[in-house]
């Protein structure tokens, strides 16, 4: 047993431990968010989600569970308790290992690095034994600030930058009293490799080449589909973002959706797609210039009207399962985030991002929202835990149902 208490202690956004009941908690309020299940009932799906422990990807692999039904495999990579408690990431899947399991969901979770060829193998292996050799869907959403070629053994490392000229903004910190304030960064532009060091972790090569080994290993079933996960966002993050060198990685992630589709289509009658979720806060997001303040004021224009990730995933969960029209864009991409970019909203959000200042940010922002959503991240903030009594860390990871 290793019973404690855990109080939140952060440098800036990044929690140094997470506390595993309001983990646990917070998979169980996602859960609960999701609509009543679609279909007929019975034997559900197989689906394989990649990032399934975080951000979008949690909320993939929950709305799945619960709005479709699915059974599988969830891929994500997290730390196991040892001087620390373990990473946000590994009591949230012990959560969701828990439900799926109360629910009648076979689920089983592979802790590894996605981008091996060992986790593909395992991957591929369950398939086989554990569920018949086929996959109906699959689920892609993986950010990572390094990657290494699995061919080659060349290391790749992703940054976060402008391409072509420093780029300044305003983001928002808080001092040590906790205090907001906005301040304004610059950002140096990307210099030698950096477009194709970014391009190569967070595009479309890995991706693709889960397709690939699973294709040719005869586990794709017929009608496979598989969604990546994207973001485009607003003109007022535009040059750190889809302008600066992810937004070349995403460019690359949805050109590499049009190829695996026109592939899909031939060999199974199958499709690929990116779909473009709104804006969130995440502990990706978190990392970007500017995207606290920009999250924090489009909260202030929308309040309960932002879509969360639990919501936005059980919409895409219904478009590819035909429970909803799959529309697409002139682009081929399915779009999440028609309300976060409506152009009244992103005018309100402009007029408050134009007049945010230290001073006056706590009545153009929700800080209150924005600062409970970080501290959720770690499960912190929480409804319902009682964070003076210890808890039990050392959480082992889920084993398979027998």
């Amino acid at each position: 047993m290793s019973e404690r208490v855990i109080a939140p202690k952060s440098r800036g956004f990044l929690f140094l431990d997470s506390h595993p009941d309001g983990c646990r908690r917070l998979v169980e309020e996602m859960w609960r968010a999701v609509p009543d299940p679609v279909g007929a009932g019975g034997e559900g799906p197989v689906a394989l989600v990649i990032g399934s422990s975080a951000g979008y990807g949690l909320a993939a692999t929950i709305a799945g569970l619960a709005r479709v039904g699915i059974r599988g495999i969830g891929v994500c990579f997290e730390k196991a308790p040892a001087r620390r408690t373990g990473t946000a990431g590994w009591y949230r899947t012990d959560a969701t290992a828990r439900l799926a399991r109360r629910h009648g969901r076979d689920m089983v979770f592979v802790n590894g690095d996605a981008f091996g060829d060992a986790v593909k193998e395992q991957v591929a292996g369950l398939l086989a034994e554990r569920f018949g050799g086929r996959l109906d869907y699959l689920v892609y959403s993986v950010a990572a600030p390094r990657r290494t070629d699995p061919d080659t053994g060349e290391a790749y490392a992703s940054v976060l930058r402008p391409v072509g000229a420093p780029h300044t903004t305003k983001t928002l910190v808080f001092d040590e009293h906790g205090a907001p304030e906005v301040k304004e960064v610059t950002t140096a532009p990307a210099e030698g490799d950096d477009v194709e060091q970014t391009v190569a972790v967070m595009g479309g090569a890995d991706w693709e080449r889960w397709v690939t080994f699973l294709a040719d290993r005869s586990l794709l079933a017929e009608g496979f589909t598989t969604a990546a996960l994207s973001y485009i966002g607003s003109p007022l993050t535009a040059a750190i973002y889809r302008q600066g060198t992810i937004g070349a990685a995403k460019a690359h992630l949805e050109a590499t959706a049009r190829t695996l589709d026109e592939r899909l289509a031939k060999t199974v009658g199958g499709r690929a797609v990116t779909s473009v979720n709104a804006a969130a806060v995440t502990q990706s997001s978190t990392a970007i210039p500017g995207i606290a303040l920009y999250v924090g004021l489009l909260r202030g224009v929308l309040g309960d009207a932002m879509v969360a990730p639990i919501g936005q995933l059980v919409e895409l969960w219904d478009r590819l399962t035909g429970a909803r029209p799959l529309d697409l864009d002139d682009e081929g991409r399915v779009r999440l985030d028609t309300w976060e970019l409506d152009p009244a909203v992103q005018e309100a959000v402009a007029a408050r991002w134009a007049a945010a200042t230290s001073d006056s940010v706590a009545g153009l922002a929700e800080l209150g929202w924005f600062g409970d959503e970080v501290r959720r991240l770690y499960g912190f903030s929480v409804p319902g835990v009682d964070y003076d009594a210890a808890v039990e860390t050392d959480v082992p990871w889920p084993a398979p149902a027998v």
